[in-house]
């Protein structure tokens, strides 16, 4: 099988992510909660003998191809077909607890070259941008229905394009003369649409469109603060959950919840007495993001957004601590 995602920042999850103590010896759980190709639980289940691994992802595709890669590893990994926070938010915590949670935000270099689901504008292929295919606004549904305002807005909110305005408008133009259904001519609208000299930058003009699309279609802000704060409470005490993100606002709100985790209060200034426990509920084990080295970035031009920040935890967060960051989801 051709495996197309080389997995980012995959030494330094290792290094960070590591079992320790008797977990080298015994066996420790690990939720890989984007598991995509399965490039990390490789290498952990690799590196790692006594570890054994649930994998989740919202497709059931990508979840095929790696359900056969890690078919070696026989009853060491397990899957589950659906989305993260869904996951944690009805996890059995009468059952075994993980001892470590990643969370790998990007999206798969196999979406965009083999899905065939529009995810890229370099190939001409219906305009879907589902992960789970089955459920949900398509982004032919969006463009073809969405009001002018609203899709500028969006466009302008996920991706900080400064031609937000513009492509909208063009958008809404060119639909009157029927849907826009595939991801090539909703380029060319794009293209179109924008100055002739910012069609020549360091990346196509559709670039930012196509990816705020993505992320309306699959609500992935929206699932992130609660995915986040449930799978912190499902973590078992002393475990470690690292997040590697590639977008300024997930990472926003990565970075707020594990501060706000780090904190001895996340109570309003306002609020006389404390509700939420009044002691740091984890220790951050990167202050600073983790990224890719100059070698990484050039070997794999995916990860030169990418950052990992990684926390161990002492006890379970309370709802002050979710809803600190929940307003961050748009």
């Amino acid at each position: 099988m051709e495996i197309v995602h080389t997995p980012v920042l995959l030494q330094e999850c290792l290094d960070y992510l590591s079992p320790v103590g008797e977990l080298f010896e015994k066996n420790a759980l690990m939720i890989d909660s984007t598991l995509g190709e399965g490039g990390h639980s490789f290498a952990f289940l690799s590196k790692f003998p006594g570890l054994h691994i649930i994998g989740l992802d919202a497709d059931k595709n990508i979840q095929a191809r790696a359900r056969e890669r890690l078919s070696l590893f026989g009853e060491r990994m397990k899957f589950f077909n659906g989305w993260f926070n869904d996951f944690y938010e009805n996890y059995d915590m009468s059952g075994e607890r993980p001892d470590l949670i990643l969370f790998d935000l990007g999206i798969s270099v196999y979406h965009y070259e083999k899905s065939g689901r529009g995810f890229s504008f370099r190939h001409d292929e219906p305009l879907d941008m589902r992960l789970n295919a089955s459920e949900g606004e398509s982004a032919s549904d969006i463009v073809n229905s969405w009001k002018e305002d609203e899709l500028a807005n969006m466009i302008y909110l996920y991706s900080d394009e400064k031609m937000s305005r513009r492509i909208a408008k063009a958008i809404v133009e060119a639909r009157m003369g029927g849907k826009i259904t595939s991801s090539k001519a909703l380029a060319e609208i794009i293209w179109n649409a924008v100055p002739a000299n910012y069609r020549y930058g360091q990346i196509h003009p559709a670039t930012r469109t196509f990816q705020a699309l993505r992320i309306a279609v699959n609500s992935e802000l929206r699932r992130l603060p609660k995915a986040l704060h449930s799978a912190f409470n499902v973590l078992k005490d002393g475990g470690k959950m690292g997040v590697i993100t590639f977008h300024s606002l997930e990472d926003r709100i990565v970075k707020n919840y594990f501060r706000n985790l780090g904190k001895q209060c996340v109570c309003p200034p306002e609020q006389a007495v404390c509700t939420c426990g009044g002691t740091a509920c984890a220790e951050i084990l990167t202050r600073k993001p983790v990224e890719p080295t100059a070698q990484e970035v050039k070997t794999n031009s995916p990860s030169r957004s990418a950052k990992l920040r990684v926390v161990r935890k002492i006890h379970d967060a309370s709802a002050q601590h979710f809803m600190a960051i929940e307003e961050e989801a748009m």
